[in-house]
């Protein structure tokens, strides 16, 4: 069960913060710090690996910039051409580099 707003105070009044923090660099450096895998979304992935702006991303896929930002935000997954496209733009960004140049020409 969580803790109620007093029994939060309470615990907190009782710890150095500062010692802690300090004990979690030195665990850091000395190797025991723990590790956290971040799951980058595919859309996300595929805009960057392309050097890309969401605006520029989101018109070569044709979709409003919201959209492209529920994707790389995991709120949304993109399905059909697009889904396509992000696969295409994750294993060969160049080829689409080249088309969004043709779009925006």
């Amino acid at each position: 069960m969580p803790l109620s707003e007093k029994e939060l105070l309470k615990r907190d009044a009782k710890r150095d913060i500062a010692a802690e923090v300090l004990q979690s660099i030195r665990d850091i450096k000395a190797g025991r710090g723990r590790k956290v895998q971040i799951e980058i979304p595919p859309a996300a992935q595929a805009r960057r690996l392309m050097g890309v702006t969401q605006a520029e991303f989101a018109k070569l896929l044709g979709v409003s910039v919201r959209t492209l930002q529920d994707w790389e935000q995991g709120r949304r997954i993109p399905t059909g051409a697009a889904h396509s496209l992000i696969a295409v733009a994750t294993r060969r960004p160049r080829v689409l580099r080249e088309v969004l140049k043709e779009i925006a020409a």
